[in-house]
């Protein structure tokens, strides 16, 4: 009698759907099974339900992507409907109390990923799920909601599955380190930018978000993730890098426990650069990147920071293809002297120690960071390392490259350098003076002929008994130089002589 009575009574479907008696319950994402689960009390619950039911099929991947907890999600490879993948009602046509559950479902569709290498296939729901994206976008820009855990980590499994990825085989991965630096090249975008560009934004705007909690954030913007975006730097694509760029640098202010993380990790990336393959498509962007972090180094430097710049960005002037991103170094570097006088020494000595003998492009951008250093050094500083430093400028005003040499003597020009000249021509002036005379008498340019004249007359002027005496001075050099050789021609005619006397000289 009981049991007949009790099989009377009416069931309700969303308790034996979630065991749950009290409303609605939001299920977190499993990826390993593709079940998800919504609950909506309108009218439309059941079309609801039965809309959005993810079910993801185990066949063989066409892309896959690697989430935090080592799950993959995956579109079919056999270019067949997914169930998965389908239009839900906008977030705007139902109420709030059921928009958590909507916006969940449609984080769901947004982490299914398509094969881009054949446009045709899955044409149709690559559509919704960039119109979800979009829907996705919109919603998180127009509207202040505060995200909850769960929601949280809905989004950062969504992003993961999305971006970070394995990047395909660069070009340059198959030619020799000289080939890596070409222009003529065609840029290779990525073939999911589509979907991959609204993600980064939605990733974007969710990282400035005020109403995300960085304290809840970090569980899943952790250590793993942030290495995982460092690693997506390397693409060809420079609007992914862009966007990169800016995420990280967003990420680098708002989680303050990442921030020595994000610049070992950063560091370890140039060392590997430098030291082992010379190449990597993101140098410029991390670099960038650096550039703004060390605008923000609390005074006195670390000697962590002191250390980065030793070890890490004095190193990269040795790469070939040091102009690809040769403007952001510089900028780094003249930070570090404008926040420690005491650190010019040490980049001098830098730039010197990886001068380049051969390259004449990379003398000019040497020339070009050395003045930018050079201007925000004090004279106490600078008197450190100013034997070898005009040394070297001696050479390169004798470079038969007219651009070496003109930049150079550009430099001589400068009116910081000048006076640093005028205080310390004592020592300066006899080295310098053989290679303006040198430049008088046989270069080829007539520019540079022009500007030698011009820096003999400077010095002239400065001081003109020392210039008189370095002037003798090498007049007896060049004396000594000339009979020297004299003697040696004499020497080797002898040996000649005695050579075809002996008829040893000439027979063949």
């Amino acid at each position: 009698m009981i049991r007949q009575i009790l099989n009377r009574l009416p069931r309700s479907k969303s308790s034996k759907r979630d065991g749950s008696e009290n409303g609605p319950v939001i299920h977190a994402h499993s990826i390993s099974n593709g079940n998800a689960t919504a609950n909506n009390n309108g009218n439309n619950k059941e079309a609801y339900i039965s809309s959005h039911q993810p079910t993801l099929p185990l066949q063989p991947l066409a892309i896959s992507a690697l989430v935090p907890n080592g799950a993959v999600k995956m579109a079919p490879s056999n270019g067949g409907s997914n169930t998965n993948v389908k239009p839900l009602p906008l977030l705007r046509d139902v109420s709030s109390y059921e928009r958590p559950n909507l916006l969940i479902a449609k984080l769901h569709v947004c982490s299914t990923i398509f094969d881009f290498s054949n446009a045709s296939k899955n044409a149709k729901e690559k559509e919704v799920k960039r119109q979800t994206l979009l829907e996705l976008l919109d919603y998180i820009s127009n509207n202040n909601m505060q995200f909850s855990e769960l929601i949280i980590s809905e989004v950062t499994n969504m992003v993961s599955v999305n971006l970070l990825r394995a990047l395909s085989p660069s070009a340059h991965d198959y030619h020799n380190v000289d080939s890596f630096e070409t222009e003529e090249e065609e840029p290779c975008m990525e073939p999911a930018w589509s979907h991959l560009q609204v993600v980064y934004e939605f990733f974007l705007r969710f990282i400035i978000s005020p109403e995300m909690d960085a304290k809840i954030a970090k569980r899943y913007i952790d250590r793993t993730f942030v290495l995982r975006l460092l690693i997506l730097f390397d693409s060809e694509d420079s609007r992914e890098r862009e966007y990169l760029k800016t995420i990280l640098h967003r990420i680098y202010g708002k989680f303050l426990v990442h921030r020595p993380f994000i610049r070992k990790a950063i560091s370890n990336i140039f060392n590997c650069f430098i030291f082992e393959s010379e190449r990597h498509n993101g140098i410029a962007e991390l670099l960038e990147i650096m550039g703004s972090i060390i605008n923000g180094f609390a005074l006195p430097l670390k000697e962590e920071h002191k250390l980065f710049l030793v070890r890490a960005l004095m190193p990269l002037h040795k790469a070939k293809c040091v102009s690809m991103y040769h403007q952001q170094l510089s900028h780094c570097v003249v930070q570090f002297v404008e926040k420690d006088l005491k650190l010019s020494d040490t980049v001098i000595r830098g730039l010197l120690k990886y001068w380049p003998i051969t390259n004449s492009h990379k003398e000019v951008l040497f020339l070009s960071e050395l003045e930018e250093v050079l201007e925000a050094t004090q004279p106490a500083e600078l008197q450190q390392c100013m034997v070898p430093l005009f040394r070297q400028l001696g050479k390169c005003v004798n470079s038969s490259h007219f651009q070496v040499a003109e930049r150079t003597l550009f430099l001589l020009d400068n009116d910081h350098i000048v006076n640093f000249v005028a205080q310390n021509r004592a020592v300066i002036l006899p080295i310098i003076y053989p290679a303006l005379a040198k430049n008088t008498r046989s270069h080829w340019n007539l520019a540079v002929h022009g500007l030698t004249l011009n820096a003999r007359k400077t010095f002239l002027e400065m001081d003109e008994e020392l210039f008189q005496e370095c002037q003798c001075k090498f007049e007896e050099e060049e004396a000594q130089l000339d009979s020297l050789n004299e003697k040696r021609k004499l020497i080797w005619d002898q040996l000649e002589a005695m050579a075809a006397a002996s008829g040893d000289f000439g027979n063949e």
